[in-house]
């Protein structure tokens, strides 16, 4: 098995390891799967979909007339945005591209925001397609990329976009959760390919998508294909709302004893999270019987990491957790449980309003606000609907029910205020409170307004990065073309889907992004085979898959030619370079900071030192977590930041956790335990695995010497011993239990 920039490559007929057959059981016709009804001679659109009709009616699924249109439409070879609620079929809308696509012998693709989704969808495709017709790319694996299905996230979709273009074979594209258009930080994923992949057709979906006529207008100018709007408003299960002023804890009880569970109680911190799941165990929700079943379901999920006996104790109870900060198995074990109806309430972030496929009867809204990034803000109208949308599914309830809580400031005055009521004569002693001072609050009326109002118009998101740059430079198709790589940099701009001012002002950020690329040899102008002018390359010295994701890539490039390749802790010192240029784990910094002050203050206690001294020596100290390498890495950025000014606002920032685990030879579970890190250990596997990728993409093949390679090789071992369950759980399915018992021979 090779694993290439942190991309397990899994392909199906030439790895040893699954080159066991899949059983082929004979099925009654009517029970055909969607997969086994593809014929195998081209068909026209009526044909296919007439065999679509015919699936849909031996399986008993009725289908809602924008499903029937949104099918249509897609064979007949037009754009569809579909725009209709949560829970009303999209994903059924989605089979008929792909069983369209497989009838034209067509790659398609499907996309999400969140691997979590992307490997719901992979699994549920492999059951209705067969496995040897799926495949997916998460970033972290690529299984059977070559496959006529692909399901991946869509900032890989977007690679392809800017890397490969129409070269990629991406003939229908399935773009899920597509308000993501608008995100401030991704959404320029979601508009790249529908500039780049002019021959793609395109099914973008969402329950809050709001006006699209914009998108509709360049979307249809770039293509030449006419795009179909396909809407509705009407949800298959109609959304009871509450306004709760009474405390979680007595609604809770309420809700289970009436019948409303599973209940998805909404936080968006992941400490709250953790908290309420605690404190709503308590409830002894899971029956005997039920704590059996649990008990059997999971008994194949190793819970070895530190956090595993707590995720077993909050499953057992019937309480679930869902939230980034999980290691992916386990977030992977909450909604299989889930879905086999054996967890009453899952306490988690917004993760679950993205379209994971689980049966939820009642979301309850602990805050209308939340922190995005930069501040405390209220949650806008298509954050909420989003989430809401999420109660009640088609085929588990008639009904779904959305609580919101007040905020603790108004419980308190509720109750204050019935007991005013209930001793007039005593209400003078009592006093109503306000919101906390500079809190960010809400009241029934905002909740009213965000079950009323439309969602906002999606703003869409451009900018450009030096990864963009290279990808386009990259790109084999565009050599081929006249004036290559950049101008299909300058195009991309000019078709992009923002004002005439912003499109100049890229235009000069472009210039500015390639003059830097050349001055650090990332690329080269040769002249043209004909004569004519000249042509940009990529450096030989650069591997395919190198990466320049990171705004200080090239700083990286350059501080590592400062190192000595015969110094004996060159791989160690380049380790701490890519380190200083990922954004910082602060949890673990702050862990790692407060074991260097603990230290330092037994050996003060040691040496016998007064309190008050201790306290000025700790100040004067100023005591941090590990920096090796910091002199290094800040005499190079210093001059190199001179001369590219712009890298003072996202500076290099010093530290130590792979090394640190490196050094102690930590396994992954020994680290979580030196620094207490079991509540983040997801987290802390997303950090391993963003160093991992850099040390592979960001730092040249012909930078890696032998040390460098162990340093790889280590933490490759410790990501995959970690989490490997995805995986496993693609191979049982397509080749059996023994196959995935192999892969961890």
């Amino acid at each position: 098995m090779s694993i290439i920039a942190n991309r397990t490559q899994l392909q199906i007929d030439d790895n040893p390891l699954v080159q066991l057959e899949e059983q082929q059981i004979p099925l009654d016709p009517k029970k055909r799967t969607l997969g086994q009804r593809v014929p195998d001679h081209p068909v026209d659109t009526d044909e296919a979909f007439d065999l679509f009709l015919e699936w849909a009616e031996d399986i008993k699924l009725e289908l809602y007339p924008a499903q029937i249109e949104g099918a249509m439409e897609i064979m007949a070879n037009q754009h569809v945005i579909l725009n209709t609620p949560t829970g009303s079929g999209k994903s059924t809308v989605a089979l008929a591209a792909h069983f369209w696509a497989l009838c034209q012998n067509k790659r398609s693709f499907y996309t999400s925001p969140i691997k979590a989704l992307v490997s719901e969808k992979f699994f549920d495709l492999c059951n209705k397609f067969g496995a040897k017709n799926v495949g997916m790319m998460t970033g972290d694996a690529a299984i059977n990329p070559n496959a006529l299905i692909i399901c991946c996230t869509q900032e890989i979709l977007s690679m392809l976009a800017l890397t490969e273009g129409d070269g990629a074979s991406i003939h229908i594209a399935i773009v899920d959760e597509f308000h993501y258009y608008g995100d401030r930080d991704r959404g320029m994923a979601w508009q790249v390919p529908l500039l780049a992949l002019e021959k793609t057709q395109f099914l973008l979906m969402s329950a809050t998508l709001g006006d699209t006529g914009e998108i509709s207008k360049k979307l249809e100018k770039r293509t030449g294909r006419s795009v179909v709007l396909v809407q509705s408003q009407k949800r298959p299960v109609p959304l009871n709302f509450s306004y709760s002023l009474d405390p979680m804890h007595e609604v809770i009880p309420e809700l289970l004893k009436n019948n409303k569970a599973p209940i998805y109680v909404v936080s968006f911190s992941q400490k709250e999270c953790a908290s309420l799941a605690n404190a709503l165990s308590a409830y002894g929700s899971s029956s005997k019987e039920q704590k059996e079943l649990i008990l059997n379901e999971i008994k194949n999920t190793k819970l070895d990491s530190p956090y595993g006996p707590d995720v077993k104790r909050l499953l057992l109870s019937g309480v679930g957790l869902h939230h980034a900060g999980l290691l992916p198995k386990y977030r992977l074990l909450v909604e299989k449980l889930a879905q086999a109806g054996l967890l009453k309430i899952i306490c988690g972030t917004d993760t679950l309003g993205v379209g994971i496929n689980i049966p939820i009867r009642t979301v309850y809204f602990s805050s209308l606000a939340k922190f995005d990034g930069e501040k405390k803000r209220l949650l806008t109208v298509r954050d909420f609907k989003q989430i809401a949308g999420r109660a009640g599914r088609k085929g588990f309830d008639d009904h779904g029910w959305v609580v919101c809580q007040a905020p603790d400031f108004a419980v308190e005055n509720a109750q204050i205020k019935r007991k005013m009521e209930a001793n007039p004569e005593k209400a003078k002693k009592y006093k109503l409170t306000g919101p906390p001072a500079g809190s960010v609050t809400w009241d029934e009326d905002k909740y009213q307004s965000l079950i009323e109002r439309p969602a906002e118009v999606l703003v869409p998101r451009f900018s450009l990065d030096y990864a963009t740059v290279i990808n386009l430079l990259q790109n084999p198709m565009h050599m081929q073309k006249k004036g290559g790589g950049y101008k299909a940099l300058l195009d991309l701009i000019r078709y992009s889907h923002l004002g005439p001012k912003e499109q100049k002002k890229l235009m000069g950020e472009a210039k500015y992004y390639f003059q830097n690329l050349l001055q650090a040899g990332i690329t080269e102008l040769r002249p043209h085979p004909q004569g004519k002018g000249k042509e940009v390359f990529v450096s030989d010295d650069l591997q395919r898959d190198f990466s320049m994701h990171h705004s200080l890539s090239l700083y990286l490039l350059y501080a590592i030619g400062y190192i000595p390749v015969d110094d004996p802790d060159y791989g160690l010192k380049v380790l701490s370079l890519v380190e200083s240029i990922l954004e910082d784990p602060e949890f673990i910094l702050k862990k790692q900071r407060n074991d260097l002050k603990d230290t330092r203050i037994a050996e003060l206690k040691m040496d016998k030192v007064p309190f008050e001294e201790r306290e000025e020596i700790l100040e004067k100290e100023n005591i941090s977590w590990p920096m090796p390498e910091k002199e290094l890495i800040f005499e190079t950025f210093e001059p190199y930041a001179q001369k590219h000014p712009w890298l003072y606002a996202k500076p290099v920032k010093p530290k130590s956790v792979v090394r640190d685990m490196y050094e102690r030879c930590a396994s992954f579970r020994d680290f979580v335990q030196l620094y207490d890190l079991k509540t983040i250990e997801g987290t802390f596997l997303r950090y391993l695995n963003q160093c991992y990728k850099a040390l592979v993409q960001n730092v040249p093949d012909i930078c890696k010497n032998e040390q460098l390679h162990d340093v790889i090789a280590y933490l490759r071992a410790v990501i995959k011993r970690t989490d490997s369950s995805l995986l496993e759980a693609w191979i049982e399915m397509a080749h059996g239990s023994k196959a995935a018992q192999l892969l961890n021979a």
